[in-house]
């Protein structure tokens, strides 16, 4: 966790969760494992209750995903904020993650996400995608969220000693809109399908690598 994407979601405490200072607030954060830093230390309100969320056990991980995109034990509108930062980069399939984000949050509920849209390479366990203002703002409509602010910190200013001035990340606050129950039906509609779709692509990619290493004991 570089030190700019943390002043970034600083910023975000400080102008849209201030009003909820001494209130229940119940916070989940995506890609939650504390690696060199969290976001965990920025909302330590007595009030608020911090869940983190991740694919593997690990500091800061309180839900372990049995697959990446089945986010079937956390119930719907569970959660009044989403936050994930330094996380997106690393989902092969992200259009599915922001449905789920959708899924869990409260109608009214506030979403921030930091990913970086420069830097270089860094699998964890793989690095996929960089994201532009555009790109973020288009994941989120496409999930039904309304996009509050959306920008990419171009030139990172601050007195960093890491490697923050790299990333370059786009912040994206957005908020759950509160839908009709038609279109409620078609967005669970919607994740069904790219639930199966995408268990399907990865049981084929499965059997592909395996075929692969079959063929390559196989004497010439």
């Amino acid at each position: 966790m570089h030190k700019s994407s943390m002043d970034a979601m600083r910023r975000f405490v400080t102008d849209h969760l201030a009003s909820f200072e001494g209130k229940p607030l119940q916070i989940l954060d995506v890609g939650s494992m504390d690696v060199n830093g969290s976001y965990r230390e920025l909302m330590t309100d007595p009030k608020w209750e911090y869940t983190g969320l991740d694919a593997a056990p690990g500091p800061g991980v309180e839900l372990v995903l049995p697959t990446p995109y089945d986010w079937g034990a956390i119930k719907s509108e569970s959660y009044d904020i989403v936050v994930s930062g330094q996380a997106f980069e690393h989902i092969e399939y992200p259009w599915v993650t922001i449905i789920e984000v959708t899924r869990v949050l409260k109608p009214g509920g506030l979403v921030c996400l930091i990913a970086p849209s420069g830097g270089h390479e860094h699998r964890f366990p793989v690095d996929c995608w960089r994201y532009y203002p555009d790109g973020m703002a288009a994941l989120a409509r496409w999930a039904d969220l309304d996009v509050v602010s959306c920008e990419t910190n171009w030139t990172p200013q601050g007195p960093f000693d890491d490697d923050s001035a790299d990333w370059k990340d786009t912040m994206l606050v957005a908020r759950k809109r509160d839908v009709s129950a038609a279109r409620s039906l078609k967005n669970r509609l919607k994740l069904v399908v790219i639930r199966r779709v995408n268990m399907f692509q990865a049981t084929r990619r499965q059997s592909i690598v395996s075929t692969d290493r079959h063929d390559d004991q196989v004497p010439a």
